[in-house]
């Protein structure tokens, strides 16, 4: 390790990490579920996109699906966090399927001003990536009306119909910094584009990324705690090595750990995505203090009290 003493080694964790209130929700609605209902209950995709969290409920009785037709008919079945398109909803009521549905309120609020501004008659520019859940869902609300805008690169070729009547929307997982400057290229274009009522990237996504930016500058080596189709966790490693952390390494637990990336290190950040329970963190410390880094001192970035109620379908 360079030949540093032990004492030099330290960890900086960052605070707040892992659950948001959503994935929270989004879990216990499932195990919940599995409580009342019984097993076998359905969820239709990932939950949260997690690993370590979907194997676990897998232990428990819950069997993940593409689509909601795999479901027997009569079946319960949970919807993901992430959101889904209207006809996903159809879909399970024809079947006769009792449907819990876990989305996560924030991306429902994407969803309403999706729905109210296609009545409007706007174009919809939603920033996202493409294929996530979360964009297909929001999507679905206004197929006619929605644009998919990747990134700046999207900004620059996506055509509307009236440039007077243009508002952006976006997936709520995404680095602030990378939407600001989508948003700034959009704006050249369509100088009248309005913005959301309210920010549509998550309180706990942009969190998590001020906590991240405020370990990466002092550290060596940053480690994100999170699966890698989780789009959040892979933004807090982009977040990372943007704000000065020399490297920066996702892993779905202390195992993908690899001592190389550790040599002649002093200093390691920690931090985890909004879907990844503590337990996997403490696993990282625990596998970091066997490599010297004993020394854990812990950020916080901003204090976070959200919390939401359980799904309609779930309260007594």
């Amino acid at each position: 390790m360079g030949g540093m003493s032990k004492t030099h080694r330290r960890v900086l964790l960052a605070k707040p990490r892992g659950y948001c209130a959503g994935v929270d929700r989004a879990v216990q609605a499932v195990e919940i579920a599995l409580e009342r209902f019984g097993a076998p209950v359905y969820v239709r995709k990932q939950i949260v996109h997690n690993t370590h969290v979907v194997n676990e409920l897998e232990k428990r009785g819950a069997v993940f699906v593409e689509e909601t037709d795999e479901v027997p008919e009569g079946g319960v079945v949970v919807f993901s966090a992430h959101g889904i398109a209207p006809e996903v909803r159809a879909a399970a009521e024809k079947r006769g399927l009792r449907a819990i549905d876990a989305t996560c309120p924030l991306v429902t609020k994407v969803h309403n001003e999706a729905r109210r501004f296609a009545t409007s008659d706007y174009d919809i520019l939603l920033i996202g990536h493409e294929g996530h859940e979360e964009v297909v869902g929001t999507t679905g609300e206004a197929p006619a009306r929605v644009r998919l805008v990747d990134g700046a690169a999207g900004a620059a070729t996506v055509e509307v119909r009236d440039p007077a009547r243009v508002v952006w929307l976006s997936q709520t997982t995404l680095s602030v910094d990378e939407t600001v400057q989508t948003v700034a290229a959009l704006r050249e274009r369509f100088p009248q584009l309005i913005d959301p009522p309210s920010d549509d990237i998550c309180y706990a996504t942009q969190n998590r990324q001020a906590a991240v930016k405020g370990i990466a500058r002092d550290a060596d080596v940053v480690i994100v705690v999170g699966s890698p189709n989780s789009s959040n966790s892979v933004r807090l490693v982009e977040v990372a090595k943007d704000a000065g952390a020399a490297a920066a390494y996702l892993v779905d637990d202390a195992g993908e750990i690899e001592d190389r990336w550790l040599d002649g290190a002093c200093t390691v950040g920690v931090t985890s995505g909004a879907s990844v329970p503590e337990e996997l963190v403490a696993g990282v410390l625990a596998r970091l203090d066997t490599l010297g880094f004993s020394d854990v001192e812990e950020v916080e970035a901003v204090k976070e009290r959200m919390s939401f109620q359980l799904p309609r379908e779930l309260r007594k």
